[in-house]
């Protein structure tokens, strides 16, 4: 007791405290609980000093001092372990239960403030004085105000809690003090043991109504955002518990049904990404789509739209590769085999193997045919791929104008797939195939965009290792692809395009080429492909001589092959008849019999007028089924000097035809024309088959020779044929396409053609089949021109 002592020495007056022998009370700490005034509960105990403070109690006048404990854990609180605010309670009731463990009734009396505590053998003893209800700053009004505002905070807890409000107000009396009412309310309240020892601190009412209010109303709030909660966590289990229902029974259907599941899916779809020849970082961009699908619903859109995007990521050939032929003889024989003539392709394709077998690389080879059409450009194609035992794949991009067909769409949009060139390496298999791009000249552009931009990507070299389809979304190595595109002309591919491929010019099949082709190739397939036997069927050489100079007229070979399965084709009735009466019988396609199959011949060769004339001249064009002759008439008549032109010809043409009237009037002295003769002369300048559209500036001097022959009166070699672009001065200048002109000349028997001197180089080119038995004149002007071409006086025909 020497603590209670001290702190007695320690007093100044009695004022401060009633010092009345019951100061001194013994006290229990109690854990997690606090007694209030006006409380009735029962605690248990079980530690020595508490028991033995009851038991002192017991002896005395039955009043404890209540004390909660600020530490739960610890077993003999000091002063600074426990609150300084208790209640002094009555013991009503002590029950001796099992386990040595007291059971104690109090009733709360009234609020102590503790100063000093002690414990021992005999108890726990403490010093304390009486606080009663401070309400001195508190008036009537005010009273009743905050009377109102508690119970109101009361009715809005009571709202939340029902049971707990009612059995509160329960215990409300009328006409209970402001102070006592907070207690009441406390009391009934399931609060936490700091806020009541929070009201139970309070001595002033004004304060004690505060904690009390200012407890209400946070927990109002705390229930309402509470219930907030649960609300949107309702809808949201039970949104999640029908789903869970409704793919419970779609994956109990699918089971019935024998249907893979989606985790059976993700799971083949793992063990294909490992199985895998591709780097990690693909890897890892397809264990995350499959880590995505897994988690979508199996019934939405967007599942389809994962599974699509993963399918087409493991059937991509990210690092699979074949390997190269390297045998140059077999690749040679694979090309003189299956194709004839177009050496310069099979040259190139030689050539780029020989460099694959020294450097080891393959390198990124941009190709393109250009030539007309039927000329073997896109089948000599497919012979590339065998010789090089490349897998073959082929993208038409005739009339494709969408940018999206070569780069793809966006997986986002509903039907995406990947562009053509990443489907082409799909379909391949691998990432080094020979890929055709065919009809490169008919890309098309709209306000979708540019596919030959796109492009520019696919064929460049420096840039196509890491192209970036927008499907894929994962960079697609291209740098190993073969790439060979065609064309029919140079003209309708950009130009940025061009610059990045190797051009390589197909030039038109010459008729003894078309015979070689059409024996050692388009016989054999017609007759494969209409079910004839070689022992059926026979084609004479003179009847495929006959087929390419009367029924086609074309550079390529298309048309001779449709005709030779249409000869092939008529037989087969009657082989069919021979075949049911088990009769062997070989027929013979000759050029006495071709007109049974074939019919009436449809066209007509060109071939050089009999006799000189005047006015009339045979020149040479270019179309694009090869070349042609064209007869160029001019008519002088009485008139003002107009000129007429006709024959559907093109301004570029026509421009020609000004020039070299212009060019004939300016060397009119030198054949001693009169000078007002063109004043009253008219000119009418024709080319036959005025049905076709011609034009070009390569008539010029053909023109020019038709009428300067026409006004000099002079008669121009028959056997004799022209090309050339004349100017102002009567200069010759170069021109194109003369490989097909040369070949439509000897068609047509030219003896003698006339060529500008600038094309010598080109002529050297030509194959001496071509050349053989043509007089090649190279002529710089238009004087050298007429020399050979007129028949002046005292010239033989």
């Amino acid at each position: 007791m020497d603590q209670l002592k001290q702190l007695e020495n320690g007093i100044g007056s009695a004022d401060a405290i009633n010092l009345l022998p019951q100061d001194a009370l013994p006290a229990v700490t109690i854990r997690g609980l606090t007694i209030l005034p006006g409380m009735v509960i029962h605690f248990d105990l079980n530690k020595g000093p508490s028991i033995a403070s009851v038991e002192q109690a017991m002896l005395g006048d039955q009043r404890l001092v209540a004390v909660t404990r600020k530490d739960d854990g610890e077993d003999a609180p000091d002063f600074e372990g426990i609150y300084h605010v208790g209640t002094l309670v009555l013991i009503r009731q002590v029950s001796k239960l099992p386990g040595q463990i007291l059971r104690v009734l109090v009733e709360g009396l009234s609020r102590v403030r503790i100063y000093a505590i002690s414990q021992n053998d005999t108890g726990i003893m403490t010093r304390v004085s009486y606080e009663k209800d401070d309400n001195s700053d508190i008036d009537a009004l005010t009273e009743e105000a905050m009377t109102r505002t508690v119970k109101e905070s009361l009715d809005a807890y009571g709202a939340f809690f029902p049971k707990v409000g009612k059995a509160v107000k329960d215990q409300i009396e009328e006409g209970m003090s402001l102070g006592k009412l907070l207690d009441c309310i406390t009391i009934n309240m399931p609060l936490n043991t700091e806020d009541k020892q929070k009201v139970l601190g309070a001595i002033s009412v004004r304060e004690r109504f505060s904690i009390l209010t200012g407890i209400l109303m946070r927990e109002v709030e705390v229930i309402r955002i509470k219930n907030d909660l649960a609300k949107d966590i309702r809808q949201r289990i039970d949104k999640n518990q029908r789903d869970y229902i409704l793919r419970e029974q779609m994956q109990y259907i699918k089971e019935e049904l024998g249907e893979n599941n989606t985790d059976s899916d993700a799971q083949h779809f793992l063990a294909e990404a490992e199985k895998l020849k591709a780097k990690e970082e693909v890897k890892e961009k397809i264990r995350k789509e499959i880590t995505r699908y897994t988690n979508v619903s199996g019934s939405s859109s967007e599942s389809a739209v994962e599974r699509a995007y993963i399918e087409t990521l493991l059937e991509l050939p990210w690092d699979k590769v074949s390997r190269d032929s390297k045998d140059l003889e077999r690749a040679e024989k694979i090309l003189n085999d299956q194709h004839y003539g177009l050496e310069k392709v099979k040259e190139r394709m030689l050539e780029f193997l020989a460099v694959r077998m020294l450097t080891g690389k393959a390198g990124s080879q941009i190709i393109c045919l250009v030539g007309p059409p039927g000329t073997g450009k896109t089948s000599i194609a497919k012979s590339v791929a065998e010789a090089l035992n490349r897998q073959y794949v082929r993208i038409c991009l005739g009339g494709v104008r969408d940018e999206a067909e070569i780069r793809g769409h966006r997986k986002t949009y509903v039907g995406a797939m990947p562009g053509r060139v990443a489907a082409a390496l799909k379909q391949a298999g691998v990432k080094n195939p020979l890929m055709l791009l065919d009809e490169i000249d008919k890309l098309g552009n709209d306000y979708k965009g540019d596919p030959s931009s796109a492009l520019l990507e696919v064929l460049d070299g420096e840039q196509n290792h890491a192209f970036r389809d927008h499907y894929v979304e994962i960079p697609l190595d291209l740098s190993q692809v073969l790439f060979i595109a065609t064309a029919n002309s140079r003209e309708g591919i950009p130009r940025p395009l061009l610059d990045r491929m190797e051009v390589i010019e197909v030039n038109s099949y010459t008729a003894n080429e078309k015979f070689h082709i059409a024996r050692e190739h388009l016989v054999k397939k017609a007759m494969k492909k209409n079910g004839v036997r070689k022992t059926e069927v026979a084609f004479s050489d003179e009847a495929l001589r006959d087929i390419i100079r009367f029924y086609t007229k074309e550079a390529g070979v298309r048309g001779l092959e449709r005709q030779i399965g249409a000869v092939c084709r008529k037989e087969a009735r009657e082989i069919v008849k021979r075949r049911k009466e088990r009769m062997t019988e070989t027929v013979n396609v000759t050029p006495e019999n071709l007109e049974h199959y074939l019919g009436k011949p449809k066209y007509r060769q060109d071939k050089v007028n009999k006799k000189p004339e005047i006015g009339i001249v045979r020149g040479l064009a270019w179309t694009s089924v090869g070349g042609d002759t064209l007869q160029i008439e001019v008519n002088l008549m009485p008139g003002e000097g107009k000129i007429d032109l006709t024959g559907q010809m093109g301004d570029v043409m026509k421009e020609s035809a000004r020039t070299a009237l212009s060019y004939v009037r300016s060397v009119s002295g030198k054949y001693k024309m009169a000078e007002n003769f063109y004043k009253k002369h008219d000119f009418h300048i024709h080319i036959p088959e005025g049905a076709v559209p011609k034009d070009g500036p390569s008539a010029g001097i053909t023109m020019a020779t038709a009428l300067l022959s026409a006004v000099t009166r002079t008669s121009v070699r028959a056997d004799l044929a022209m090309t050339g672009e004349v100017t102002l001065r009567g200069r010759v200048l170069p021109i194109g396409g003369l490989k097909e002109k040369l070949l439509a000349a000897k068609t047509a028997e030219v003896k003698t053609v006339l060529v500008p001197k600038e094309n010598e180089k080109d002529v050297e080119e030509i194959s001496e089949e071509i050349r053989e038995g043509l007089e090649i004149i190279f002529v710089e002007t238009m004087e050298e021109v007429a020399n050979h071409a007129l028949l002046f006086h005292g010239k033989g025909a």
